[in-house]
């Protein structure tokens, strides 16, 4: 081969080369001079980040409301802790108030009846419905005797059956085997009240002229010589009458029998001067 055809080829290749560097350089160069090369590669890059960046936001996220649940969840439970201590703080003192203007009353009927008396607590009630009773917390000790009347702002409640040292058994007015002397306030017709053994009195042994209509308060006459003269028993809910003669005459005791808390016990001696052992 000629030299000058060697020369002449490697020309060529020569040509080629700077030619292929050239569309090579210009290729990683854009318009504004980045590279073409970084562009592409820090797209890929690029992808990739905000792809990670979303995941790990979308976890921040999630993690973000658990803790925000648990929290608020948390928040739930000490507030109803709270309220729930509110609560009970609530019935504490309703159950104070309710103690306390219980005994208010009690110290207005003391007040009233111008009697000795002491207060006491129920602390237990019978169940059965044939013997009507209840304990109260005081006894012998505080000067509590058998036939002792016992009586509540609303009217008479019964009498003391069985006194012990520091309790005592009180026979409730609407016990089967309870009786008190009553008589009517308005027309002073006289009889006397009984229990049933449920939550109604029967007045009986009213005399056949006597003047007794539905609505009349009934009070104590103090002929029986356990309850004072004048407290009340209750109202003539019924009357019946067989011809001339009274039938039947039931009595509403003014008493609530199942929500009574606290009583007074007369300690005065009764009308006749006999102190009942």
């Amino acid at each position: 081969m000629p030299p000058l055809d060697i020369r002449r080829r490697s020309g060529f290749l020569f040509l080629a080369v700077m030619l292929g560097h050239v569309i090579l350089i210009s290729a990683q160069v854009n318009r504004k001079g980045v590279p073409m090369l970084e562009a592409v590669t820090f797209g890929v890059f690029a992808e990739a980040q905000r792809g990670l960046s979303t995941g790990v936001s979308r976890v921040r996220g999630a993690w973000g409301r658990y803790v925000w649940l648990r929290g608020v969840e948390a928040e739930n439970a000490s507030l109803r802790r709270e309220l729930e201590a509110v609560q009970v703080q609530f019935q504490e003192r309703r159950a104070l108030a309710d103690r306390a203007r219980t005994l208010e009353e009690l110290l207005a009927l003391r007040d009233r009846s111008n009697l000795q008396t002491v207060a006491a607590a129920i602390i237990a009630s019978s169940a059965s419905p044939d013997f009507r009773t209840l304990t109260i917390d005081k006894g012998r000790n505080q000067g509590l005797k058998r036939d002792m009347a016992v009586i509540a702002p609303d009217g008479v409640v019964g009498r003391i059956v069985v006194p012990s040292p520091n309790a005592a058994k009180v026979q409730l007015l609407i016990d089967r085997n309870a009786a008190a002397g009553a008589l009517i306030e308005r027309s002073r017709a006289q009889g006397v009240v009984q229990g049933n053994g449920d939550s109604r009195l029967r007045l009986d042994y009213v005399a056949e002229s006597s003047d007794v209509v539905a609505g009349d308060v009934v009070v104590t006459s103090g002929i029986d010589g356990i309850y004072p003269k004048g407290f009340t028993i209750g109202q003539v809910e019924s009357v019946e009458k067989n011809g001339p003669a009274y039938k039947r005459i039931t009595v509403k005791p003014s008493v609530n029998f199942s929500s009574i808390e606290a009583v007074l016990v007369v300690l005065t001696p009764v009308a006749q001067g006999e102190e009942k052992e």
